[in-house]
């Protein structure tokens, strides 16, 4: 099976350069990480006024914002009727009801700031891998149309072939307000916009410690990184899965996963459309789940958690194995279809698979999107943005419970994830 080990993404895409020169002294607002949440928080920022220098460890989108399947989605990891009982109903409206702004939000930017990145409403299509899954719709459907006040679609088996090309599946649900875009050439977009916007982009800036101290009497904070120092009022981590040591108390609280992705060549349009008649983003109800999409060029995209660790050589070879054999199993007309790309990202999952947004240790931080970032990231980089500059937001995931792992048994490296692994693949058998 030969395939380039590269992300197809980027072969679409142009980045901007990033701001030349040394590190401004100081500034309002240091922004850790160039992907979707910090050039969001950036953008909005530095349109108010701000000073804002934004440092990444490598270029502008390198992270999980250029590697994901580009679908824009309403919802959250954890289904409505956990929500609810977790947090109360009225807390769950607010977190649904931004879930369904975010994509109006995308939408925006893609229109203010002329982003060429594909962006469709497509909607989303979930599939159901046992039959209890497909009875579980019914109640999600109702719950979410008669307290949420947004339209879902239940589609019996008999008719799920006008919305996929695959005879496995015991039914699935419609949500027409999602959408679908080409990732690489949105954080490209969203860079320009921060760019054009006036705050600094500085790549290859890794950051390496933070400290509290003071610039000629103000309160703030020092950073120090591998393009040396810079002091900021404020301090806003957009890290996701790639949080690092430079801010322990963060790292604690998440756990990178790895997710993978292959793409095959272009497809004739007839398969095309016998494959996803509607272009749907399309998702299974598995834990252990895979994802997949038509590209623009009408390759099929397919994606899942083949490998929990992140991508490394090996790990994007035995994932993009599994992967094909998954994609096959779904699709058996693409039994003889030759694959392309295969590569992988790290998501950031948090121990309750939630989001979090808000302040710890005196430091902002927006995280935590478990697979729904390209909206929920660039809604919340813009909404810290709004309370870092006025000191009020609209967020609802601010004061909820942030938990850490049980017992305090983890220092940043996932050694649980192959049990873990384990653990929601017997979950999916037996559920």
């Amino acid at each position: 099976m030969a395939f380039r080990q590269s992300n197809y993404w980027l072969d679409t895409a142009d980045f901007p350069p990033g701001t030349a020169g040394d590190l401004p002294p100081g500034v309002d607002v240091a922004i850790v990480g160039a992907g979707f949440t910090g050039l969001s928080a950036a953008r909005t920022l530095a349109k108010r006024g701000a000073k804002v220098a934004v440092l990444e460890a490598n270029s502008i989108g390198w992270g999980a914002s250029s590697r994901n399947g580009g679908m824009v989605l309403t919802g959250m990891k954890l289904d409505v009727e956990t929500l609810a009982a977790r947090y109360g109903m009225e807390a769950a409206r607010r977190m649904y009801a931004a879930s369904l702004t975010s994509i109006a939000f995308v939408e925006q930017i893609v229109r203010e700031e002329q982003i060429d990145c594909n962006f469709s409403r497509s909607g989303y299509l979930e599939v159901a891998c046992k039959q209890s899954h497909f009875d579980a719709y019914a109640r999600s459907a109702e719950l979410i149309g008669r307290k949420f006040n947004h339209q879902l679609r239940v589609v019996g088996r008999k008719e799920l072939r006008s919305e996929i090309g695959s005879d496995i599946y015991f039914g699935g649900i419609v949500d027409d307000l999602s959408a679908g875009l080409n990732p690489a050439r949105y954080v490209a977009g969203l860079g320009r916009a921060a760019l054009a916007a006036g705050a600094g982009v500085f790549e290859n800036a890794r950051v390496a410690h933070i400290a509290r101290t003071s610039d000629n009497g103000r309160a703030g904070f020092r950073l120090d990184t591998s393009r040396g120092q810079t002091f900021a009022n404020d301090v806003f981590i957009a890290t996701s899965g790639y949080t690092s040591s430079a801010t322990p108390a963060l790292q604690k609280k998440i756990i990178p996963i790895g997710s993978f992705i292959i793409a095959t060549e272009p497809l004739q349009d007839a398969l095309a459309r016998e494959l996803s008649p509607r272009n749907r983003m399309i998702f299974d109800s598995k834990n252990y789940l895979y994802y997949y999409r038509l590209t623009p060029d009408n390759r099929m995209l397919f994606g899942g958690r083949a490998a929990f660790f992140p991508e490394t050589a090996n790990t994007i070879r035995r994932s993009a194995e599994l992967l094909r054999r998954g994609m096959v199993g779904v699709y058996p007309q693409l039994r003889d279809i030759k694959l392309e790309y295969a590569w992988g990202g790290t998501l950031d999952f948090c121990f309750d698979t939630m989001p979090h947004a808000g302040q710890m240790d005196g430091i902002y931080y927006a995280l935590g999107y478990a697979g729904h970032g390209v909206a929920m990231a660039t809604y919340l980089g813009a909404r810290m943005g709004e309370q870092i500059s006025s000191g009020s937001s609209d967020n609802p995931y601010e004061n909820i419970p942030f938990p850490g792992a049980p017992l305090g048994l983890y220092n940043g490296w996932p050694w649980f994830l192959p049990f873990a692994g384990a653990y929601y693949k017997v979950l999916d058998w037996v559920s």
